[in-house]
């Protein structure tokens, strides 16, 4: 039995919309990641199958490793062809906004969408969301937008008419967005959900073999580059960093996609509760921040990165270059982390 987290007005107003609606639009965050790709495909096959003409608008591009998922080649990037994404959020009646909880996260299509005259509704599941939506779906303690979108379906009554491919996106989603479910993952529900995608035909061996027994020589090269070469550790605050400079990136023929979960590996030493990634861009520093136990990374990377989260997997962007960002962490990392340890005494929450 799955929990009815979803108020029924919610369920009903979304049900109405979409029912009065002849052009969808669907639109997620800046960098797309596997749950906002997978949500986003989940709500537009689900949406197909009712008959209702959709597109998928993403900021910019998404990882590879992402491409078998199925017409993942139809969702239009606004980088390549901004006209004609404009022109379709702008006659569209309604617009369903994925996986963000602050409008300015899908980059230079913020005004666009903020402007439009459809109406819209936000599904996500990050914390503190604006107020820009006319209907707001916002479930912070749910691990991914793609779980929520499950929930919505079936509250409107339509698990049934789920294809299989709906159900395949939707999985990969909750897979990606909990790290194979290594974290956020602790909810009985998520496994009810699983194994009744699983009875809609989802192979969740093979999901899991595409999305992370699928990347290229120079990844697992990288991979050890960094691990070797690019990780120091701070034994006394429990924390990792790596940095990936773009020459670096250059060297190792990186895609898009290919450093994706290069953060979560020095939490597997002992003794390691906090790690940080930096992946220099062409105008910023990428952070990613991944924790254990009751670390709070969102916490850190919103107090000093402009970021925000979960608490054990967040992102922020860095100051100036990756070595004057690494040297702001070193100092500000001791006292925070006597900060974390003294409210833990304490019973605390930072």
């Amino acid at each position: 039995m799955i929990s009815k987290i979803i108020l029924e007005d919610l369920i009903s107003q979304t049900k109405k919309a979409i029912d009065k609606s002849t052009s969808i639009v669907i639109v997620s965050h800046v960098n797309p990641d596997g749950d906002a790709i997978g949500s986003s495909l989940g709500l537009y096959h689900f949406l197909f199958s009712q008959g209702k003409e959709t597109r998928i608008i993403m900021p910019n591009s998404f990882p590879n490793f992402l491409n078998f998922l199925p017409d993942s080649s139809d969702i239009l990037i606004y980088d390549d062809y901004q006209d004609e994404a404009i022109d379709l959020i702008e006659s569209a009646d309604l617009v369903f906004c994925l996986d963000f909880n602050q409008l300015k996260r899908v980059g230079a299509m913020e005004d666009v969408i903020k402007n439009c005259k459809a109406t819209k509704i936000l599904v996500d599941h990050h914390p503190f969301p604006d107020t820009f939506a006319n209907i707001t779906i916002s479930h912070p303690e749910i691990a991914s937008t793609s779980e929520l979108i499950f929930r919505m379906i079936c509250r409107m009554g339509y698990f049934t008419e789920m294809n299989i491919h709906s159900a395949e996106c939707i999985c990969t989603g909750i897979m990606t967005d909990t790290g194979a479910f290594s974290y956020n993952s602790n909810s009985p529900e998520i496994y009810t959900i699983i194994s009744e995608l699983i009875k809609k035909g989802v192979d969740k061996d093979a999901l899991h073999r595409k999305l992370y027994n699928n990347y290229s020589a120079q990844r697992m090269q990288l991979m050890g580059y960094l691990l070797s070469q690019k990780m120091k550790i701070y034994a006394e605050y429990g924390t990792a960093i790596m940095v990936l400079s773009l020459a670096e990136q250059e060297t190792y023929h990186h895609k898009k996609g290919d450093s994706e979960g290069f953060v979560n590996l020095p939490l597997s030493i002992h003794g390691i509760t906090f790690s940080i990634f930096l992946k220099e861009e062409t105008d910023t520093i990428k952070m990613s921040f991944r924790s254990q136990g009751n670390f709070p990374s969102n916490t850190f990377a919103n107090r000093y990165f402009n970021g925000g989260g979960h608490l054990n997997a967040s992102g922020g962007e860095g100051l100036g270059t990756i070595e004057e960002t690494v040297t702001y962490i070193e100092s500000i990392l001791p006292a925070f982390y006597q900060e974390w340890v003294d409210n833990n005494n304490n019973n605390k929450e930072i």
